[in-house]
């Protein structure tokens, strides 16, 4: 039921991203990044819910491109912090007001009401999915 629409919008997240040297996986990672600010590897794997070695990987596509740099972290000196650089961060907000203009073309169809409707449906069925995987 849900595997339809998350490839679709996976597939209009790529071709967005079509020229800019991004991959998904690199756009997941400027994205937490530009949103929370400077993190850890496990921080970032924790935020996006997904294993902290597969982040890893993630991470060092971002760094072997130079849109991440890592600096000393204070609170654990084995796990720096990464940062968006200026290109990484320009990449990320490009990449998200193309990615808003789009939602703006889908949505405006939509009432706020829909709109809210939809939001709580996803918010309480993730939350039910989530609780009904951390049980035996």
């Amino acid at each position: 039921m849900s595997r339809p629409l998350m490839q679709a919008a996976e597939a209009c997240v790529e071709d967005g991203l079509t020229g800019t040297d991004l991959t998904v996986r690199m756009r997941a990672v400027l994205e937490i990044l530009r949103a929370e600010g400077d993190l850890s590897v496990p921080d970032i794997a924790a935020k996006l819910e997904i294993n902290r070695q597969y982040v890893q990987l993630m991470v060092n596509e971002t760094l072997a491109s130079g849109f991440t740099e890592q600096r000393p972290n204070p609170r654990h000196k084995r796990s720096p912090l990464l940062t968006l650089t200026e290109t990484g961060g320009q990449l990320i907000d490009d990449a998200i007001t193309r990615e808003m203009a789009i939602m703006q073309t889908i949505g405006a169809e939509l009432s706020e009401q829909e709109v809210a409707t939809a939001l709580n449906v996803v918010l309480s069925v993730t939350s039910k999915l989530k609780e009904k995987g951390r049980k035996p």
